[in-house]
């Protein structure tokens, strides 16, 4: 097939730009011949989605925009399928949408939430369960979905409501997570064209690891972003009270950057939490840490649609306790994988109870840890690659406004074997 994929950003921004790097060079040696037009150009030195492939056909939306007669050059290259990866713009996506066949991966919640964050942040966060629609307008300021000026968030409903609009036109939609699955169905989108797709392990050489058993003495470990609705501060809050349950002194290690750094600083100070906060890691340094950590705290507040980072920490044997939002219940499985704290509201007792059930029994930990590392090892390329390339071939070469697509069952055997708590 001739794929062109459709996606914001080349250079590495994250879990997005992160899956693109290795899946292109997979679909190659599988291959496929594939192109990619990008919403917005790097800065030179900077990593890219497509430096690891060789040399590929590529455009950019502004010279798109700017010189129209440019279309006729991806139309030369005859994409059979486009598949897109959610890109910023509606316009963009509506003319691959009135040209070619495309199929979308949903790596967010496109069209069934003003904001994007599908989270209510007041009087407390939790997860929003509300079909998107007039009313989500009526509650966006009460509720905080979003910023607070009103423009903005007529501007982003809108733009959102239009989304939803242009969903039914995608030939098939992929999700990475149950929770995706249903909140798309929800939103009026067939059965038969969605599709649960889980995301793999982004990193090549994080599959091939071996089991490492470890000895638990309360060394844990967030991973991400610092934003206010990743629930850092939950966290920092739940130490001390699993401290004091488990009996002694839990240390925590915060890996990341974002504009809640300071503040997260100073809470830990306050709260006499032990905390070393490394910043951005690089892909060694990363594991070395999680080898060297006994839990994955993911405290995230707001539905995280799949949340990568649980399974990048099962590869090196590392368990995850988690607020059971979103996506997360995929791969955490409690007491098999880690333990999931409540969420409807997440609270941080709730997180320090299930951080106190993760290291209180050294034989229950090493029992999760090897849950965390099975679980790891059914999120592979090879068996993403393989269902994709059946979706994309399922609709190649039919024109967007002529014959209807051939889409397959919405939960593939794959798909189902990899989500499932009864398989891991």
């Amino acid at each position: 097939m001739r794929i062109l994929i459709a996606a914001s950003n080349r250079v590495i921004i994250g879990g997005i730009e992160k899956q693109l790097q290795v899946m292109i060079p997979a679909l190659m040696q599988a291959g496929h011949e594939v192109g990619i037009l990008y919403e917005h150009a790097s800065g030179s030195g900077q990593p890219t989605v497509d430096e690891e492939a060789a040399r590929l056909p590529m455009w950019y939306w502004e010279d798109l925009q700017a010189r129209p007669s440019a279309w006729k050059d991806i139309a030369r290259w005859k994409p059979d399928v486009v598949y897109s990866q959610g890109p910023e713009s509606l316009d963009l996506e509506r003319t691959l949408l009135d040209q070619y066949p495309v199929v979308l991966y949903a790596h967010v919640y496109l069209g069934t939430c003003a904001s994007g964050q599908k989270c209510h942040a007041f009087p407390q966060p939790r997860p929003c369960q509300r079909e998107f629609g007039p009313m989500c307008l009526a509650l966006y300021y009460p509720r905080r979905c979003g910023g607070l000026h009103p423009v903005t968030a007529w501007q982003a409903y809108q733009s959102q409501r239009r989304r939803r609009s242009q969903l039914a036109d995608h030939r098939a939609i992929l999700v990475a997570s149950r929770h995706m699955f249903g909140e798309f169905e929800k939103h009026g989108i067939d059965r038969e064209k969605l599709h649960l797709v889980p995301l793999p392990v982004p990193e090549s050489r994080l599959q091939g690891l071996p089991f490492t058993p470890k000895t638990p003495d309360g060394r844990v470990l967030f991973m991400g972003r610092l934003t206010h609705l990743k629930g850092v501060d939950h966290l920092i809050q739940a130490i001390p009270l699993a401290s004091r349950a488990l009996g002694r002194t839990l240390t925590l290690t915060i890996a990341g950057i974002g504009p809640d750094a300071f503040r997260l600083e100073s809470l830990a100070r306050k709260l006499a939490v032990p905390v070393s906060m490394t910043g951005w890691l690089n892909a060694e340094q990363k594991l070395k840490i999680m080898r060297q950590s006994d839990v994955l705290a993911v405290p995230s507040l707001w539905p995280e649609p799949f949340g990568l980072v649980g399974l990048e920490a099962g590869c090196a044997s590392l368990p995850a306790a988690a607020y059971a939002v979103g996506g997360i219940p995929d791969w955490l499985v409690s007491g098999e994988t880690g333990e999931l704290a409540p969420a409807d509201p997440p609270t941080p007792q709730g997180l320090g109870d299930a951080m106190v059930r993760t290291l209180a029994d050294p034989q229950h930990h090493a029992h999760l840890c090897h849950g965390a590392w099975q679980m790891s090892q059914r999120f592979t390329m090879e068996k993403h690659v393989r269902q994709v390339e059946r979706i994309l071939q399922s609709v190649r070469g039919t024109p967007a406004e002529n014959e209807e697509p051939r889409p397959e069952a919405a939960m593939t055997r794959d798909a189902h074997d990899a989500a499932s708590p009864k398989h891991i």
